[in-house]
């Protein structure tokens, strides 16, 4: 991810769906660039051009048409920024498609010319900036940065909370608890939170989906396709464009 945000656009057929309720550790922003969007979260469904769901919030996703996603790391400067500016009251939040008009063009530019993934970026970085111009977040205790860190370094490699948390002097028990209640996860799901992120990334660079897998830690692209499934709702070959 480029400073915590990750983004792909797709054609999505009519009646397009996802395989049920899930849910991933990012704040999620759709935009739906022609067609129909709906997304229902905690027993609320909005249909709106452009929807934020909250990271780790359960969401079904119905739709159809160019559809843009953007993807936010929660513990990011951007995430935190987003987190208090947009759900406030709810995991879902409908977001105001015509003060986003500009950068959404851009995203929609992407279907237009044959732009590539530094273009689909920042077209979405444009997105997420207007949306967190809200002041200066807090960020994450500075241990749990650091073991993040170092976690982001080796995913091709065997991870244990215990080999990122080296120097970083706290009893395992408190380190873990520290780590959920300041990304909301554990650590063994973190890192798979990761390794998709890096192997969509690697994809994108043109790696095949088995190098891509290879290249973050899974071991296969069979693996791979099945944490994306279930993480995302999508089958991992809607990574045609981003």
């Amino acid at each position: 991810m480029s400073q915590g945000i990750s983004a792909w656009v797709l054609e999505a057929p009519m009646g397009f769906g996802d395989a049920g309720l899930h849910a991933h550790h990012a704040i999620q922003i759709t935009i739906c660039l022609s067609g129909a969007l709906a997304l229902t979260c905690s027993g609320a469904t909005i249909r709106a051009p452009a929807i934020a769901v909250a990271a780790d919030a359960g969401h079904r996703l119905e739709a159809h048409g160019l559809l843009a996603f953007i993807f936010v790391e929660p513990e990011s400067r951007f995430g935190r920024a987003l987190a208090r500016a947009l759900f406030a009251d709810a995991p879902l939040a409908a977001l105001d498609a015509a003060a986003l008009a500009p950068a959404i063009a851009r995203l929609h530019a992407t279907f237009d010319a044959p732009l590539g993934p530094a273009d689909i970026l920042a077209a979405a970085r444009a997105v997420v900036d207007m949306l967190a111009a809200v002041g200066e977040p807090p960020m994450p205790d500075p241990r749990i940065q650091r073991i993040i860190a170092y976690a982001a370094a080796h995913l091709d490699a065997p991870l244990s909370l215990d080999k990122a948390s080296a120097g970083i002097h706290l009893s395992p028990s408190r380190l873990r608890h520290l780590f959920v209640e300041q990304t909301g996860l554990a650590f063994r799901t973190y890192v798979l939170w990761l390794r998709l992120f890096r192997a969509v990334q690697a994809y994108s660079e043109g790696l095949s989906l088995t190098e891509a897998a290879h290249a973050a830690g899974f071991a296969d692209s069979a693996h791979f396709s099945r944490a994306f499934k279930r993480t995302f709702g999508l089958p991992a070959k809607t990574l045609t464009r981003f």
